[in-house]
């Protein structure tokens, strides 16, 4: 987001939500009249809920969660094999769909998530080995 100088932002916050077991909590505020929310760490919680593991980058067969949403299909089943470009799984944010594709060819080693699951961005969802 870009600051113009001398442009008046007016935010209202409204609410915030009950604490979700990961530790964060929904809050709701407007934006210049438009409703929105965002999701933040409380870090006055203390969690107990295990959060999901993350896709570590240096590694070219974890396959990680573009954006937060549902996992809405998956397309492979354990210990088969994949060529690179296969799709994996249906990720749905905001009434999209987006279609998850593996990034190298290989054998699904994990598979992290389950169908109606929800993700944050950057969470393991598939593991392949070469």
């Amino acid at each position: 987001m870009q600051i113009e100088s001398g442009k008046t932002m007016i935010v209202k916050f409204l609410t915030a939500s009950e604490a979700h077991p990961d530790g964060t909590r929904t809050l709701f505020f407007e934006l210049n009249g438009q409703p929105r929310e965002v999701n933040v760490r409380d870090r006055a919680l203390r969690v107990i809920e295990r959060s999901h593991p993350k896709a570590n980058p240096e590694d070219p067969g974890h396959v990680g969660a573009p954006t937060a949403g549902l996992i809405s299909g998956i397309a492979v089943q354990l210990h088969h094999s994949v060529e690179r470009g296969a799709k994996l799984l249906t990720l749905e944010a905001m009434k999209m769909q987006s279609n998850i594709y593996a990034p190298i060819a290989g054998r699904i080693t994990k598979l992290w998530v389950t169908p109606g699951q929800h993700v944050e961005p950057k969470d393991l969802l598939v593991t392949i080995t070469p």
